[in-house]
Parts: C-alpha cells; sequence; structure tokens
C-alpha cells in the first residue's frame, strides 16, 4: 500500500472515532472511554511511524517540507502528551470532554495540513514505487509502536 495513502486511511479511522465519541450522550462514560484507548492506540501507532519512516523518507525525497515536518514533530509532541494524560484520566472526570474536545481540534488541525498542504508535494517528489515501498516500511513498522504516548519519540523533546 502506497505510504500516503496509508496514512489517510488511519486519518479516517481515528475521524470516525473521533465522531462516535461526539454522538455518545454525556453520560456515556463507559463508551467515551472505550472510544478514547482506540483513539490512544491508534494515534500512538500513527505518531510512531510517521516519525520513525514517513518524516524522515519525506524529509529526504523534498527538503523543502523541513519546516512542515518540524511543525508535525511539534504538534506530535502535545498530541502525544495530551493523549498521556486521557490514559489516566477517568471518564467521568469533568475534564475528560474537554480534553477529548481539544485533543480532536488539533489532531484535525494536523490532519488538515498534512493531507492539504505538504502529502501532494511529497506524492509528487518521491512515486508510486517509492511511496509502495514506504508504505511496506510503515505496515512493518506499525508491530513496533509502543504502546505507552510518551514513549514516542517526539513526547520527549
Amino acid at each position: 500500500m502506497d505510504g500516503i495513502v496509508l496514512l489517510k486511511d488511519d486519518h479516517k479511522t481515528v475521524e470516525k472515532l473521533f465522531k462516535r465519541f461526539e454522538k455518545a450522550g454525556d453520560d456515556a462514560h463507559d463508551e467515551k472511554r472505550k472510544i478514547a484507548d482506540q483513539v490512544i492506540e491508534e494515534l500512538t501507532t500513527h505518531t510512531w511511524i510517521e516519525e520513525k519512516v514517513f518524516y524522515p523518507a519525506a524529509r529526504e525525497a523534498v527538503p523543502e517540507t523541513q519546516d512542515h515536518v518540524l511543525e508535525s514533530v511539534e504538534e506530535h509532541h502535545v498530541v502525544l502528551w495530551m493523549l498521556s494524560e486521557l490514559k489516566g484520566l477517568d471518564a467521568t472526570d469533568e475534564r475528560f470532554d474537554a480534553k477529548m474536545s481539544v485533543l480532536m481540534e488539533n489532531v484535525r488541525h494536523h490532519v488538515e495540513e498534512e493531507e492539504q498542504e505538504w502529502f501532494p508535494t511529497v506524492r509528487k517528489a518521491m512515486g508510486r514505487k517509492r511511496l509502495t515501498e514506504l508504505g511496506e516500511r510503515m505496515e512493518a513498522a506499525k508491530k513496533d509502536a509502543p504502546d505507552d504516548p510518551l514513549a514516542v519519540p517526539s513526547a520527549d523533546e
């Protein structure tokens, strides 16, 4: 699978979880906890493969994307810390829904920038063959992703 398609599929998966969270009732604490746990797992894995495989390849193929990559890594830093806070937060805590809301805003902004502003440039520079190879490497890297959001490199920066 093409690496950019893989990332966009991840984005769609997370957006579906966000929509489920938004539709859950105010008192659906158990459901919201389960959804949040899925979001934590998905985004931890996603940021891992982006930072370990995709971003280095994008920077090499299109050096002018460096600023986008650096900004994305900073956005990851914020998201990963929010994920770690959500992981330990009871769904009945008054801050839980607010924290999820801010997380969703941050992730949606990040996804829009990636998909609109620099994925097309990377696609053009890399071509189908390299993107397919990259997708295979990213898929393989998913199994090495940590469970802890704070174990992703940008969480520490």
